[in-house]
């Protein structure tokens, strides 16, 4: 089970106060299952929490211990598989968060089928997320015509040619290297998910190699898992420390938007009179002008800056600041 922080995108959905549903994708149609494991993980009860602490004193990851946890807690031998499964841990997420902020939006989950999300091999016409990136990343694209719809196609086509597409975390091997080695331990122990001497590992790691790979080869272990060292590595890229997720955790979301039609139109103007103290941001020059929320404008900076790295990764055309040039998209 990966430790997965869907809280943000609920707040904001939450926050509009228009929402009424929220779907996702699940591998089980035993709903109540995933029900009864989020209000657990919510609760927290003491029992719970003791099985928990007993598992990770055996050394095990975070997700394989809270598995393990839950399983001994609720006496259900079944959640083995259901916990196994990416979708249905990402579904318990979603339902603990919706817990977390008291919203009334329900939830409805819609049954996957076919690939699981990081199966590798393609069958039929459907294949998983990791399978399509490996495909991009391999040049696979008569495969990929066949697993993606036609107008998902021509995006991804379109960004493969005008050399606007990331395939992974490598292309920006260089930078993240760098900052790390630039770093020193008690920096990256300032980090998000860095914990139990885990910045020493990471400095280590980073002084003696000279890839991605290599890094996460030399950091990686039962305890700590490949998708928790990736999102500290993105956490040195950008600079984003423990101190800034706490303050994003208290502080309420603006609203950013990308592109509307007639009808996003409407509802925009229904989002403001629902709630209009809600920072709603349609320009980004404008907002980091005019507000006042110091909270609010060091998350846009946040923002900008990531959008800014994004781009180094590109072929060509690396420019910057195209959150102040690029224009709504409005149809």
């Amino acid at each position: 089970m990966q430790k997965i922080l869907p809280c943000g995108a609920i707040n904001i959905l939450n926050s509009l106060k228009l929402i009424d549903y929220i779907s996702f994708g699940t591998e089980t149609v035993d709903f109540d299952s995933l029900k009864r494991c989020a209000n657990v993980l919510y609760e927290e009860p003491k029992e719970y929490k003791t099985f928990l602490a007993a598992e990770l004193n055996k050394g095990l990851s975070f997700p394989k211990a809270r598995e393990i946890a839950l399983v001994n807690y609720l006496k259900d031998e079944d959640l083995k598989i259901i916990l196994s499964q990416s979708n249905n841990i990402l579904g318990i997420e979603y339902l603990k968060a919706l817990k977390k902020v008291n919203s009334k939006i329900k939830p409805i989950s819609v049954q996957r089928y076919g690939n699981k999300y990081n199966d590798t091999d393609v069958t039929g016409n459907i294949a998983s997320a990791t399978a399509i990136r490996n495909i991009i990343k391999n040049n696979g694209f008569d495969i990929l015509r066949r697993v993606l719809p036609e107008s998902s196609y021509s995006v991804i086509m379109e960004n493969i040619k005008s050399g606007h597409l990331l395939s992974d975390l490598s292309a920006f091997e260089k930078q993240i290297i760098y900052n790390l080695r630039k770093m020193s331990t008690t920096q990256i122990t300032e980090l998000p998910d860095v914990s139990e001497g885990l910045e020493f590992s990471i400095k280590k790691a980073a002084n003696s190699c000279n890839t991605i790979q290599e890094l996460l080869d030399l950091i990686v272990t039962k305890r700590y898992t490949i998708t928790r060292i990736q999102r500290i590595l993105l956490y040195s890229l950008l600079g984003i420390t423990k101190k800034d997720m706490e303050i994003s955790k208290k502080t309420q979301p603006y609203i950013r938007i990308l592109g509307f039609n007639e009808h996003g139109k409407y509802l925009l103007s229904e989002i403001s009179k629902a709630n209009p103290k809600l920072k709603i941001v349609t320009s980004v020059r404008k907002f980091m002008d005019t507000t006042l929320n110091k909270n609010l404008k060091n998350m846009m900076e946040k923002d900008i800056f990531a959008t800014d790295v994004f781009t180094l990764g590109y072929e060509c055309n690396s420019c910057s600041n195209l959150d102040y040039t690029h224009k709504l998209v409005i149809k």
